[in-house]
Order: structure tokens, then sequence, then C-alpha cells
């Protein structure tokens, strides 16, 4: 089993998906109740398997482990495994599927169907954390693409068609550019293999194209690619328009997913390709970057203290969020990593808790609108705690997960460029502005709404999910080594490969002025 645990975890969620496709009929509620039974045991499964890698991994070991390779199609091969950076990304999209499933409990509407479309894609989200071959990687990459847009598209709001389209068509042709770049790759290192790419040094020299001067020569134009993929899907400003409106008309289900997982997957190319194989084209854009990642934490945050509606409240504070994200990714330091990933993970519980938090109760009132709210501690109590929680660690209360990714990435930054960490940190103070209205506008006050004042509170299948959401989130909050533990030894080693290849080029730089 261990052998093949990889392929067991990834494609495990595509096999109930399957068994349900195959065998299950009818649109009664006993098919209906099957399907989801099915769908959640298949999560759970996969969740139980996932806990042989956690618990199998060695940190210390800074290569790939549980590495599986196999002739596939047309001479390429089919390679997965994890390290450090990655295994943290299967386990998170583990134990938020069966949460995701959890929270479909009361669909009616083509339920089969529905279950089918977020199995295949947790299949395909794995696949994109254990990919270690060009080819795989993009197909993993895009294919996630469809079953989200299937999910915004068809169980979405009465704008669903406009942002299922906007979603694809920005996400898609985003990627075009990467599929360009890693053709490159392939004809510049005659491999696809993504461990021999790691160490294979592609060209820095600079050189003229259509008669612009091109610093960083091959690199530049590589990193550029694979940016324009990445940068959409995190989203980064000014690419993250079409994040709001796919939250919005996403159900909860779709947009815990959205938000907690297939937002990743742009932080963690960036960490996979940009920084590792082209250390001299990040550099030399890394002010770029900061500046833009910067920029996108005070506007969002200022933008996201405008809103009505509260879905898309916190759509714009997850693009504030995924702007400390991007800083430490390009502060390119131990703190700066460390904190970025431990970002992505805190936010992939927190903003998924919190998009819960708002289906909870859209499925009582069918309203998202701030204004419709108000004195909801006076009838649902256990809610308003829930809420609380998550509301600060979005701001990033010390005690909460949210705090140690913001305070490792500030102090990241600081030492590359200190105005830059200094407008971050105004960024802290506007996402309590607008957390902290949020939550005072929908809890607190006095119950004068005729429509709320038969509320109820939450059921106990409700407080099961947040459960374990609020296991981790205060977990990882109080002990955060639980996380930088297992990532640090392949973070130092990404520094490390990341600094020596500046020297080198530096070296051969000076030599060649000589």
């Amino acid at each position: 089993m261990m052998d093949n645990l990889l392929s067991i975890i990834t494609f495990l969620p595509l096999i109930g998906a399957a068994i349900m496709a195959l065998f299950l009929r009818g649109e009664d509620a006993a098919a209906q109740l099957n399907a989801k039974r099915i769908a959640l045991y298949t999560t759970l499964a996969t969740f139980g398997v996932s806990l042989f890698l956690l618990f199998g991994f060695d940190p210390s070991n800074t290569g790939f482990q549980f590495v599986e390779e196999r002739p596939w199609l047309l001479g390429l091969q089919y390679k997965v495994g994890v390290d450090g950076i990655s295994v943290l990304f299967v386990m998170l999209t583990t134990v938020l599927m069966p949460l995701v499933i959890a929270a479909c409990w009361d669909v009616t509407h083509r339920v089969k169907e529905y279950m089918i479309a977020f199995l295949v894609l947790e299949t395909l989200m794995i696949g994109v954390f254990v990919a270690l071959d060009l080819v795989l990687f993009y197909l993993f990459f895009e294919a996630g693409l469809i079953p989200m847009f299937l999910i915004i598209g068809i169980w979405g709001g009465k704008e669903r068609i406009y942002a299922s389209f906007k979603f694809f068509l920005y996400t898609f042709l985003g990627s075009v550019l990467m599929l360009v770049a890693m053709v490159a790759m392939f004809v510049d290192a005659g491999t696809t293999d993504i461990t021999v790419l790691l160490a294979h040094e592609f060209g820095s020299e600079a050189f003229s194209l259509l008669g612009v001067q091109i610093v960083g020569g091959m690199q530049t134009l590589l990193w550029l690619a694979f940016f324009a993929s990445f940068a959409v899907k995190m989203p980064m400003w000014p690419v993250h328009t079409w994040l709001p409106d796919a939250h919005v008309q996403a159900p909860t289900a779709g947009s815990v997913v959205l938000a907690a997982i297939l937002l990743k997957m742009g932080g963690y190319g960036f960490l996979r390709f940009s920084l590792p194989m082209f250390p001299v084209a990040s550099d030399l854009l890394a002010p770029l970057v900061l500046w833009l990642s910067a920029i996108a934490i005070v506007y969002t945050s200022l933008v996201a203290l405008m809103q009505h509606d509260m879905k898309k409240l916190i759509a714009y504070s997850s693009v504030a969020h995924m702007g400390f994200v991007t800083m430490g990714i390009f502060a390119a330091n131990q703190q700066g990593l460390d904190g970025a990933i431990f970002q992505m993970i805190s936010h992939g519980f927190v903003s998924g808790a919190l998009f819960l938090c708002v289906g909870v109760i859209y499925d009582r009132m069918h309203t998202r609108e701030i204004d419709a709210y108000g004195g909801l501690v006076n009838r649902m109590p256990a809610y308003a705690l829930i809420f609380m929680l998550f509301t600060m660690a979005n701001v990033g209360l010390p005690g909460t997960s949210g705090f140690v990714g913001e305070f490792l990435t500030i102090i990241g930054v600081y030492q590359v460029n200190t105005w830059i960490a200094f407008v971050a940190a105004t960024g802290v103070i506007l996402s309590a502005a607008y957390a902290l209205w949020l939550y005072r506008r929908v809890v607190f006050g006095d119950l004068i709404k005729e429509s709320l004042k038969s509320i109820t509170d939450m059921t106990r299948r409700e407080r099961a999910i947040f459960a374990p959401l609020v296991v981790a989130t205060i977990g990882l909050g109080v002990y955060p080594s639980l996380v930088t533990d297992i990532i640090g030894p392949s973070v130092a080693a990404l520094v490390g490969q990341y600094e020596t290849a500046l020297a080198d080029h530096a070296a051969a730089t000076r030599l060649a002025a000589n």
C-alpha cells in the first residue's frame, strides 16, 4: 500500500464518483441520500488513507517522498511525490472535503451530479499538489476548472452563468501562456520531470527580442508566463475581479472549496516553479510582486469595507490575505516563506469556516444582505460564538492561526523592504475594521426584524462541521510548530538553493564583465 499511497489518495474520490455514476439511479429521496452517503464515506476514507501519508512523512528529508513513477502516455511519465511544502496541501484538501460534503446535506437538486462534481474536483486538486511531471501538473491544474465551472453554473445563484464563464475564461486564458512556457522548458531541458527541472539551469543571459532588451533572459520570459497563470489563480490584484462574482454566485460548498483549496494552487505554483526554477527572474521581478501585493492588501480591504453582501466582503478579504502570501513568497527568506505557507493553510480553515458561517444563516433566511440581519446573538448564541472565533482569526488575533501567518510574513518582508512591510501592516488594521463591522451588523444589536424572531440556532450537524475547523484554527494558533516543523527543512533547502543560484549568477556576471 505504501508503494502506491499517493495514487490511492489521489484517485479514491474518483472511484467513489464512478460508483455513483454507474450504480445510482433516480432522483427520489432514497437515491439522494445514498449519493450523499457515498460521497461522505469516500471523502472520509480518503482522509483516513492520507493520515498514513502524514505519519509516514519524514520532515528532515528535504527531497520528494512516496515517489511513484511509471510509463504513462506517448513516452510521458506518470510521476507523483510530496515534499515538506506539498504534503500539507494534500492534507488540507482531504481534511476539508468531508466537511464540504456534510455542508451539502440539504441540497435537493441533481444531488448525484453535485456529489460527483465534488469528488472529481478532489481528485484533481490533490493531483496538482502531488504531480512531479509538467504535463501531469498541467492536466490536473486545468481540469480542475471543469467541475468548479459546473458547480457554479448549475447550482449557483441568479447570475451563475455569467460568474461561471468569467471564472473559467480568466483562469483558462491565464494558463495558456504557462503551457507555452512548459513546451519551451521541455525543448531546453529535454524532460518534463519536475525533479530534474528543479536542478536544471535555464538561461539568464540578457538578449534582445523585437527590439526590447530582456533582462534575465529566458528565465524572465518563463517566469512571466507562469506568473500569468498563478497570479490569476491566487488571485492577485488587478486580475482578481472574477473571484467576488464567483463566490457570490457559487453555492456555499463551492465557495468553501474555491477559497480554501483552489486559490492555494497559485501560491503552490510560485513555490514549486517560480522561485526554484527561475531564481534570477524571481529576484529581478520580486519588487513588482511585493508592491502589487501591498497594494492588493490595502485596496481590497478598503473595497471590502464598502460591501453589502457578506460573501462578497469575505471574497475581497481573501484577496487581501492572498496578498500576504505572495509577499511572503517573494521575500524569499525563511520567515517569509514559512509565513506564506502557514497563511495558506490557516486561510484554508478560516475562510472555509467564514463561508460556512454565511451558509448557515443563508439556509434559514435566503439572503446574504448584511442589512437583513442584526441581533442574531439573541436567537443564535452558539452561532454568534463560532462566527466570532473565525472573525477574530480572520483579523489575525494572537492565539489563532491567522496571527502566525501574517506575523511571519511581515517579519520576512521587513527584512527586504520596510516600506512594503509598513503598507502591508496597515492592511491588518483595515481587516479588523471590515471584519468587526460585519460582525457587529449581523450579530449584535436588538432583534427588531420580524423575520429573524423565529430563526433557530445551529443544528448538531452544523456544529459537528465547525468542530474540526475550530480545533485547527486554535491548535495552529497556539502550537504553530505543527506546521513549521514539517515545512521548515524543505523551505530552508529552497531558500539555500535560491541564494546559491543568485550568487552563481552574480559571479558569472562579474566574470563576464571582466
